[in-house]
């Protein structure tokens, strides 16, 4: 997830992400989930592989330990991280065959990794489900965007082996943060415009952000003035936020994981304008027309080591990450089954 400068300037000592959730809470009632995720019900037996604390937790510290900081400047770790989800993703390990969309940047050449589960009666109508693997410099980045990439990776394992009514398509992109954000040169925008030019009918982008940090302890989510008294000051939520033009996808994602999890979760659809709203691959299949929504745990907003050389894995709370996880499996595949 990236801060622009320029927008720094309009929120000077606001935490950014506060006023997007903030804001939601002037849209949606907060509410938490109202089931506990269904075991043996027909939705698990469709998803074959379970979603395992054990597994996310390997996959973060491969990301955040083995691999370490992951900057576009440094182009050997960036292929190694590519080359580590191509494997992981692979026939020999989840059982798909992953295609890498590679392009130049400058001197240096970034790959976006791609997986498809092609779909049934609807394949045409296609999902992405997608997470940035770069960081900032000098930072490991565990949450950002390590539990993003283990959320993908986990939800991809999740589905090998179902049948689905649309196509799933998993994309771990390079390129997100600073200097490519919101650039011609973001992963996310190179991937999202490649697919426009193909005249594909994507129906939904889920932009997996930053999202193993959570926290009971008053205060731990805070707010800019005016709009404490409109959400609970505790940062225990997984948050769902789309533009306006996404207002269907953000509810269809939201009641999905709601159905089967009891997490909590918030939902808001809000203006592009808003500071945060647009800060992470979402934000490219938006430039497309294309609707999309991010999960996070609202990252700068909540998380005191965002593009930190601290945001290591022992700052995660791998137990709630993995119910978030398999609540968004659920979502997924509800959303994949109309």
């Amino acid at each position: 997830m990236n801060q622009a400068k320029t927008i720094q300037g309009l929120i000077v000592g606001v935490p950014l992400g506060m006023v997007v959730i903030g804001v939601a809470s002037l849209i949606y009632t907060h509410s938490g989930a109202k089931a506990e995720l269904r075991e043996g019900g027909r939705e698990a037996e469709m998803l074959r592989v379970p979603v395992t604390e054990a597994a996310l937790r390997g996959w973060v510290e491969t990301l955040a330990v083995s691999i370490g900081p992951r900057p576009s400047a440094d182009a050997a770790k960036m292929r190694v991280a590519a080359k580590w989800i191509q494997s992981e993703l692979s026939e020999e390990n989840m059982g798909y065959r992953p295609e890498v969309q590679s392009f130049e940047a400058g001197e240096a050449t970034y790959r976006n990794i791609i997986a498809e589960l092609p779909g049934g009666a609807r394949r045409e109508e296609i999902i992405v489900i997608g997470a940035h693997y770069d960081t900032v410099a000098g930072c490991p980045g565990a949450n950002d965007n390590g539990t993003g990439v283990a959320a993908l990776l986990a939800l991809a394992r999740t589905f090998v082996g179902t049948e689905n009514m649309r196509t799933l398509r998993f994309v771990a992109f390079a390129n997100e943060e600073p200097p490519h954000f919101q650039t011609p040169t973001m992963g996310s925008l190179v991937y999202a415009k490649a697919c426009q030019a193909r005249d594909e009918k994507i129906v939904a982008m889920l932009s997996l952000e930053t999202l193993g940090y959570y926290s009971d302890e008053k205060g731990s989510q805070r707010f800019p003035p005016g709009l404490r008294r409109f959400y609970p000051d505790t940062g225990n939520f997984v948050a769902f936020i789309g533009n306006e033009r996404s207002a269907e996808l953000v509810e269809a994602l939201y009641a999905g994981f709601s159905e089967f999890s009891d997490f909590p979760a918030e939902k808001a659809a809000l203006p592009e304008s808003l500071p945060g709203v647009g800060w992470s691959d979402h934000w490219a299949f938006w430039q497309c027309g294309y609707p999309a929504v991010m999960a996070t745990d609202t990252a700068i907003y909540r998380y005191p080591h965002y593009h930190k050389a601290s945001d290591t894995p022992d700052k995660i709370d791998f137990e709630r990450f993995t119910k978030v996880v398999q609540g968004l499996a659920a979502a997924v595949r509800s959303l994949a089954n109309p």
